[in-house]
């Protein structure tokens, strides 16, 4: 038999409901239903549950207490954590500092002038950066503007539309060229490069686009365009990786809610992915850019060495990495050598300059804000 109570606001008490009246036993009448109190069951249950013995403490509960509170540990791994970001700034000080204190007989002869001066002579002893900067932005600029629509279109190829048999060795194939050695890459633009650029496509440049005033003078294969194309290549699969990898992280609800919305494939494309992927995108040129700006063999293999400023992208030039790797070894006189360690500085300052361009862009196109789809 099952026993209900029926709560009373007035009284506070627990009174008996009546059971069903069965051939057993007879209902109770209402004199002689009997008030519980709320107080009186409360102890009741109290004293009829019994007490739990403790008993020894877990062996897992054992060495919790012996343990310390962790505060000592936290702070140690707090500290840890703090050098190691902090050796980040220290590293840099320390090579900023090594390449003024090495470059201090040039600074003192040419000032900051050094970097705006185009004269190159070891023999007299006149140095100036102005044309290995130009250089280094041509080659670095015209690279990416060859690199960064087609490592776009692998990436959108690779994460949208291509068949599941052939994403595998594709990927595999565009993650090699990354790995291969960049003499090698210079090696291939010195045999195969430069003798189509000086027989076929330079010709064919010159005849389309020559009215440009870009394609003038002697090509001798070698030259501003030549190092771009081979730059190009090398940081290819760099931005096309980072990018692939990016756009796949972009949920499939993104997509599927954008094509439920009626848009094409194009339009889920470039609303639903590339919108949400811009910054991601943007991140990946940046290091392609960083990496076109230190590339010192392949360019070094392919540009001419030449330190002149020219229209023409034929014309040899040289860059801030490779007339180091030249000429380092032919530095005889203090100044030479001082000049030469200037200009790493200026590819230095030059490569923290267009970093911070960089990331003012990236600032310019989020202005701090997710990506939305419009």
């Amino acid at each position: 038999m099952t026993s209900f109570f029926i709560v009373t606001p007035s009284s506070m008490s627990l009174e008996r409901e009546p059971e069903p009246s069965s051939p057993l036993t007879a209902p109770l009448t209402q004199t002689e239903a009997t008030p519980l109190h709320a107080p009186a069951i409360v102890n009741f249950v109290a004293s009829a549950e019994p007490a739990a013995a403790e008993g020894p403490p877990s062996p897992i509960r054992q060495y919790l207490n012996t343990c310390s509170n962790g505060g000592l540990a936290d702070k140690t791994f707090a500290a840890v954590m703090l050098v190691c970001a902090l050796s980040i700034f220290a590293i840099v000080l320390f090579i900023l500092s090594i390449l003024i204190a090495r470059s201090r007989l040039s600074l003192s002869q040419f000032g900051f002038g050094f970097f705006t001066r185009s004269a190159w002579d070891p023999v007299s002893g006149d140095f100036g950066a102005l044309p290995f900067i130009f250089g280094t932005l041509a080659t670095s600029l015209l690279a990416l503007a060859m690199a960064v629509p087609l490592a776009l279109g692998v990436a959108i190829f690779l994460s949208e539309l291509c068949p599941a048999r052939l994403r595998a060795p594709i990927s595999f194939l565009t993650e090699l060229l990354a790995a291969i050695p960049s003499v090698v890459y210079g090696l291939w633009a010195v045999f195969v490069l430069v003798p189509i650029m000086r027989d076929q496509l330079g010709p064919l440049l010159v005849t389309y686009l020559g009215w440009t005033g870009l394609f003038g003078g002697y090509n001798f294969g070698v030259g501003l365009l030549t190092a771009s194309i081979i730059l190009a290549i090398m940081i290819l699969p760099i931005i096309s990786s980072i990018t692939r990898d990016i756009m796949q992280a972009i949920p499939v609800s993104q997509r599927e809610a954008v094509l439920a919305l009626g848009a094409t494939r194009w339009e889920m494309i470039r609303t639903g992915v590339l919108r949400n992927a811009r910054i991601g995108i943007v991140g990946a040129v940046i290091l392609g850019l960083g990496r076109a700006l230190g590339e010192t063999m392949a360019v070094t293999m392919v540009i001419g060495n030449h330190p002149d400023i020219s229209k023409s992208l034929f014309s040899p030039a040289n860059t801030l990495a490779s007339v180091i790797a030249g000429e380092f070894s032919e530095a005889t006189s203090s100044m030479y050598l001082s000049a030469l360690i200037e200009i790493g500085l200026a590819l230095f300052l030059v490569t923290i300059v267009v970093n911070a361009i960089a990331r003012a862009l990236v600032w310019a196109v989020t202005r701090g804000a997710p990506a939305r789809v419009h």
